[in-house]
């Protein structure tokens, strides 16, 4: 048995390449400090802007609702810190941890007693408190797939059908059955398939098997539908909105009316006509098309862009880490918050079909928020420890070549997403 001991991913990246990696920790990124700061702002002005108006429109008191969405940001914040001072090396470890709460979680979910308003089981009840088991999920397959993907690529084994391919099916058939179709929350499974695309994809995954998988999950999705009348009618009213303004498709004419009635620069902050009771979940699922009636095209694309830099910044994070199983991370995250905004805002101006999911950072929604931040907070730790030259991620000292279609270092040759090796001054 090696008596000597063991050296970190970090140590052995520097001899394998010579100490070009520049891995010692140093300042993390702090823009993604800032961006989800503003976000969060954001979104407490807008919930504090319609307040008045939803609370009147439900008979509660006017400071529910952004007590309660203060609540979730401080929370929010802590979970935030936490996750940015957990060793990623920890979260590595905690893969099994992790799956065995988040099973439990599954189990336990399904003989919570539903809500009549919200008629599904997406969440743990327990009296004013309540818990939504997908998010849960998603960070879980973070963690997951990120080590399982890893151990792959080091073995050698990515183009493997049987050790690779069929786990990722089986994956995605266990994340059909429990999310989609138990849980009735198609948006949080799309999410997931494409933080599993996306992943997959980066690690080198042959695009034969990524088509494969993409195949499958068509597949799936076509069947989810069909298998559902209210999908059905959900999908119906996407194509023909207007057919249905008065019954299935009340939101999706009322999110269009709010972002119509914004105009070029909004009716102002304090103006918001749909928040009475018009717009359906305004502080929520719907807060863009709220945003868009108060801040118009100009205000809107403006937070748009603020989406775009966060993305940016992310993908930065990702080019410069310096081993795979942290790469991986930062991709999973990158697909979970681009996705999820892009479903959230592609719904409201009616280029998707409505779904029940979130605006990133900005809308109400306690697990949604508290489960984000955190998954940023580990991209806030992994930029500590980032190469100041983009390279390619090596494998551990035990890897060897076994297909000849990998390059020695692991990655495909080919089309896999590889960036360029450049230098870069530190920022």
């Amino acid at each position: 048995m090696d008596s000597r001991p063991r050296r970190s991913t970090y140590a052995r990246l520097q001899d394998k390449l010579g100490g070009k990696i520049a891995a010692r920790r140093h300042k993390p990124d702090y823009w993604l400090l800032v961006l989800s700061a503003l976000l969060l702002t954001i979104g407490l002005v807008v919930v504090y802007s319609i307040s008045p108006g939803l609370a009147a429109s439900q008979h509660i008191s006017q400071n529910y609702f952004i007590t309660k969405q203060l609540i979730s940001v401080a929370l929010g914040a802590v979970t935030f810190g936490l996750a940015a001072s957990i060793p990623v090396e920890t979260w590595r470890k905690s893969v099994g941890p992790l799956a065995m709460v988040t099973i439990i979680g599954c189990l336990i979910v399904m003989v919570t007693p539903l809500n009549v308003a919200y008629p599904a089981h997406r969440w743990i009840r327990l009296g004013s408190f309540s818990f939504q088991i997908a998010e849960l999920i998603k960070l879980t397959l973070l963690v997951w797939l990120a080590n399982f993907l890893t151990r792959q690529w080091r073995a050698g084994k990515l183009a493997d059908s049987n050790s690779t391919l069929k786990p990722l099916i089986v994956l995605l058939i266990i994340i059909g059955v429990i999310v989609a179709k138990l849980q009735s929350d198609l948006g949080s499974t799309g999410v997931m398939i494409l933080m599993i695309g996306a992943m997959a994809f980066t690690i080198g995954i042959p695009l034969k098997r990524v088509a494969t998988i993409a195949g499958l999950v068509l597949v799936l999705l076509v069947l989810t539908i069909a298998s559902s009348s209210y999908r059905r009618e959900r999908l119906a009213t996407y194509l023909h909105p207007e057919s249905n303004c008065q019954t299935s498709g009340y939101q999706e004419c009322q999110a269009l009316i709010s972002v119509g009635s914004g105009g070029i620069f909004g009716l102002g902050l304090g103006n918001s006509v749909q928040a009475y009771g018009y717009q359906p979940e305004a502080s929520n699922d719907s807060i863009f098309a709220i945003m868009a009636e108060k801040f118009g095209f100009v205000g809107t694309l403006a937070i748009m862009a603020i989406y775009g830099v966060f993305i940016t910044r992310l993908k930065k994070v990702a080019e410069r880490t310096a081993d795979q199983f942290s790469r991986l991370l930062v991709v999973g995250v990158l697909a979970w918050f681009s996705t999820q905004a892009f479903i959230n805002i592609g719904a409201m101006v009616g280029l998707l079909p409505l779904k029940g999911i979130t605006l990133p950072l900005i809308s109400q929604g306690g697990t949604s928020l508290i489960f984000l931040t955190a998954a940023l907070g580990l991209v806030f730790q992994i930029s500590r420890y980032t190469s100041y030259s983009i390279t390619e991620p090596q494998a551990a000292d035990n890897y060897e070549t076994t297909n000849t279609n990998y390059s020695p270092d692991g990655r495909r040759l080919g089309r896999a997403y590889n960036p360029t090796l450049t230098t870069r001054p530190r920022t």
